[in-house]
């Protein structure tokens, strides 16, 4: 039985195990640590601060000056690697006691440090990891003590993105002021007996209800490897197998699965894989899941049916340097309240975008059912001399071979994206067609910007149209759903994944981060109320929602973001009007809610405005992503205010994975005024589903003001654009329609 020790310590407290030869003990090194600043080539003799490992430095106590360089906008500009005036190194220290004889093997393992980690055991140098975004794995053996003396751990971790090696990524992002260094995931020590495992791929066969386990050996391989497979909550022994093994370094096992239950987001049913060799006893955990893609009808597919990804983003390394993050990161509780929280919102998936939580971040994923694109943090944008030429393909395999050997086990990672937003196809693509092969699983891939490198992976959008000043939901409206993906020189194919798009963001007080100013003076006016902005925004967001869901062009819609920073000078945001008990923003929960509700309904209209009287056909589409049949009624309202003019109902029976059209017609009132529309889904039992769209009736009187002279006369013009089929022609200019436009070659 292997013994996991996990004791929270006061810095400099000496933790005391027993050292046994075998089976293998996990002894977590978490808790408080000391903590000193200096130069990076020596100890500092003295180690007055304490700080909590996993955490960052500006958790230190008493706290420092300024941990975390700062960039400046000149610097991000022209992305420099900045450097802390004050040191170049944080120092962290601790002890502990090995009762008894050391055993054959010794492993630390730090599982993720900003920037990187050199350690240091009772004085000696016993290694140097560089990346700064996966594990580093430490032979100790050598320098321990056993029989109940002391042992010292220092790790020393650069200060700043100037001490990262010209060779290796570091996490820069266009939109981050602070890059805050420390161990910011858990540390342990794993004891053990030889022959030892190094690695285990779990390789799930959903069909054969079976898995495949590939298993990498150090220490002399000779004997029986045996493997077990049991379901992680209850503990049950479902399956076992076994092999006789030589002196080769890695060994395979076929392990059939009794009663055997798949992992989805709606059950994320979870297996123990248990690994033993004469003196070693190595568990890991797995679901029973498959995840490709089909790029003929550009659906995702989970355990060989289509899925429909909805959901978000979580910028873990922006929240870094938000002002209420203090432990939250850490905190299990927290964590599984956010991905609950995220899960009311009826999203599946998530992106960690531009960066890699702590490794519970994915226990949790596992647990409560919520499908990760894993991103490794790369964001240099495009052109020519976006990618620093230091960084070659062979540094950079490494980097991914670390990410992958350590996240590759986790059901909730289906999507390997190698990068955010950039143009790169020299370096990034023929290093992710390098490695992709580790994976025996087979996960597709997504490469930013870069050209997608098989049938298969994804091609990314981010169509921000509110970006643009002349945006309007009535050229929303037009689009065919297929949406723009980027600088790919028409690279992009299916299946299409929208994990950005909004552009619309609002801090957590109300005001307006950098990219969104002008957005709401165009649409809002500068008068706004924080009121008027919160509600815009959730339904503006809602609306966009339905619309990418509704057209069934994309294999999902990912909205940008779940969890970031909040800052005045920042320049996006996520929903929540209080971070630490996760509390959203009402209008954001009732609108978007509804609008990523696996069965889904769009009102197909844009207008903003309407003639009175007027007789008009309403659109109404509804979309069902589950593979059970949904039965109900479509109701139409329009409303003024909160009385309902007019009522229609219709019933509706929407296939699994299917989708349908009704209309309805509306007369429009005589009366100038707002009003709404109200399409929803009413099924006995459930919650409406609602789709909401408001337009204005005008006065005569408005109407000629707003009238173009030249509406309606013969127009010429020197040359028109034809783009995509669609030509924009002159009399286009004088039609008097908000959804039409002229436009020349250029």
């Amino acid at each position: 039985m292997r013994h996991i020790i996990g004791i929270m310590l006061f810095a400099g407290t000496a933790l005391s195990v027993a050292a046994a030869p075998s089976p293998r003990q996990v002894i977590s090194l978490d808790g408080r640590w000391q903590i000193a600043e200096g130069a990076s080539d020596a100890v500092p003799a003295k180690f007055a601060h304490a700080v909590a490992v996993p955490g960052l430095a500006d958790m230190a106590t008493p706290p420092f000056e300024s941990p975390g360089s700062s960039v400046s906008l000149a610097e991000r500009k022209e992305r420099k690697r900045p450097v802390d005036p004050r040191r170049e190194a944080f120092w962290y220290r601790r002890t502990f006691r090995l009762d008894g004889p050391l055993p054959e093997v010794a492993r630390l393992k730090i599982n993720k440090a900003r920037y990187g980690a050199k350690v240091f055991v009772n004085g000696e140098v016993a290694g140097e990891h560089g990346p700064n975004w996966t594990p580093g794995w430490f032979d100790v053996r050598p320098y321990l003590k056993g029989d109940g003396a002391e042992n010292e751990l220092v790790v020393r971790v650069g200060a700043s993105l100037a001490q990262v090696p010209a060779n290796l990524t570091e996490g820069w992002d266009f939109e981050k002021s602070r890059y805050i260094p420390g161990i910011y995931d858990s540390v342990e020590l794993i004891l053990c007996g030889a022959p030892h495992v190094v690695n285990i791929q779990a390789v799930p066969d959903v069909g054969k209800r079976s898995v495949r386990a590939v298993v990498e050996l150090a220490g002399g391989a000779e004997g029986t490897v045996r493997g077990v497979v049991r379901e992680a909550k209850s503990g049950r022994m479902v399956g076992e197998a076994a092999v006789e093994v030589g002196r080769e370094g890695k060994v395979e096992l076929t392990i059939p699965i009794r009663d055997a239950r798949p992992w989805t987001p709606e059950d994320p049913f979870l297996y123990e894989l248990v690994i033993e060799t004469r003196g070693d006893v190595a568990r890991t955990r797995f679901g029973l899941r498959s995840f490709t893609t089909d790029p003929a009808s550009g659906r995702a597919i989970l355990n060989g049916k289509p899925y429909f990804l909805r959901g978000s983003n979580v910028c873990i390394y922006r929240f870094f340097e938000d002002s209420e993050r203090g432990g939250l990161p850490w905190d299990r509780e927290w964590v599984r309240k956010l991905h609950r929280r995220f899960k009311e919102m009826h999203w599946n998936a998530l992106r960690y975008c531009i960066g890699f939580p702590p490794e519970l971040w994915y226990e949790i994923a596992d647990e409560e059912g919520v499908m990760i694109q894993d991103e490794f943090p790369i964001w240099y944008g495009g052109g020519k001399t976006a990618w620093p030429t230091e960084i070659t393909q062979q540094d950079l395999a490494v980097e991914y071979t670390e990410w992958m050997r350590e996240r590759w086990n986790h059901p909730c990672v289906v999507i390997w994206d190698a990068q955010n937003e950039t143009t790169d196809d020299h370096v990034i693509a023929p290093t992710l067609m390098a490695v992709r092969g580790l994976d025996l699983s087979n996960r597709p891939w997504d490469n930013g910007w870069g050209t997608p490198q098989r049938p298969g992976d994804i091609s990314e959008a981010h169509p921000y149209r509110s970006s643009k000043k002349d945006f309007s939901f009535a050229s929303l409206g037009k689009e065919d759903g297929i949406p723009d993906n980027g600088p790919r020189n028409g690279a992009a194919r299916p299946p299409y994944l929208i994990n950005e798009y909004g552009w619309l963001w609002i801090n957590r007080d109300g005001s307006l981060p950098t990219l969104t100013v002008e957005v709401y003076k165009r649409v809002l006016g500068e008068s706004a109320t924080v009121a008027e902005r919160f509600e815009y925004y959730a339904r503006a967001l809602a609306a966009k929602t339905e619309f990418w869901r509704a057209k069934r062009r994309c294999a999902g819609v990912l909205h940008f973001c779940g969890l970031g920073y909040s800052r005045h000078d920042g320049q996006t945001s996520d929903h929540f009007i209080n971070v630490q008990d996760l509390t959203y923003e009402p209008n954001f929960r009732r609108y978007v809610g509804d609008a990523f509700a696996p069965t889904g309904i769009m009102l197909d209209f844009w207008a903003e405005d309407l003639p009175p009287g007027e007789k008009r056909d309403v659109s109404i589409a509804v979309i069902n992503d589950l593979y059970e049949p949904w039965d109900g009624d479509v109701r139409l309202r329009l409303m003024r205010g909160t009385e309902a003019l007019t009522e229609h109902v219709q019933p509706c029976r929407i296939a699994p994975l299917g989708e349908g059209r009704l209309i309805s017609c509306i007369a429009v009132p005589a009366a100038p005024g707002r009003y709404r529309l109200e399409a929803a889904l009413v099924k006995k039992g459930a919650p409406d589903v609602r789709s909401l769209r408001e337009f204005a009736v005008l006065a005569s009187a408005r109407i000629e003001a707003r009238r173009n002279p030249a509406e309606g006369r013969c127009v010429q013009s020197s040359s028109v654009l034809t783009r995509d089929g669609q030509t924009y022609r002159a009399e286009f200019a004088v039609d008097g329609r908000a959804d039409t436009r002229w436009s020349r070659n250029r």
